[in-house]
């Protein structure tokens, strides 16, 4: 074990923990945020997915160890409100129906718009390919980041 020094959601932990214990446990299991799911444990899914300096990544794939000094977002810190675009975009379009998957969809969407705010439809389908939804809400989940890429002109 050893304590492990990570900024998440602008907040600072320090768990004691295994080095290359995943960091969805840690999010889940030692900070208490319970937003990013469990899907594969393999970073197929993409139901745990994260910003780790902007950029998404699959949490159930990266040791705790390797984030040190970097930031990681989840989806709780996305918006403290939840008043960001996708949030807002996901709610209008009726978006979720399990509602499993859309954390990690949120996650992937955000940082496909700070990566590039005004997709293209293909833009859109290429970027979140990764990202598997069971109920197959495919369809509103393009439809919300296209809404969510307007509002933020």
């Amino acid at each position: 074990m050893a304590k492990i020094k990570i900024q998440i959601n602008s907040s600072t932990y320090q768990p004691d923990v295994d080095p290359e214990m995943p960091l969805l446990w840690v999010i889940r299991d030692f900070v208490g945020l319970t937003g990013t799911k469990y899907g594969c444990g393999i970073g197929q899914c993409g139901a745990c997915t994260v910003h780790l300096d902007g950029h998404a990544v699959r949490s159930c794939t990266i040791p705790v160890s390797a984030v040190q000094n970097q930031k990681v977002t989840t989806i709780e810190g996305l918006s403290t409100d939840g008043n960001h675009p996708l949030q807002v975009a996901w709610k209008e379009r009726d978006v979720p129906q399990c509602g499993y998957c859309q954390a990690g969809q949120i996650m992937n969407a955000a940082a496909l718009l700070m990566q590039n705010p005004q997709p293209s439809d293909a833009d859109i389908t290429i970027g979140m390919s990764g990202n598997l939804c069971r109920c197959g809400t495919y369809q509103r989940i393009h439809q919300a980041i296209k809404q969510a890429s307007l509002a933020r002109k």
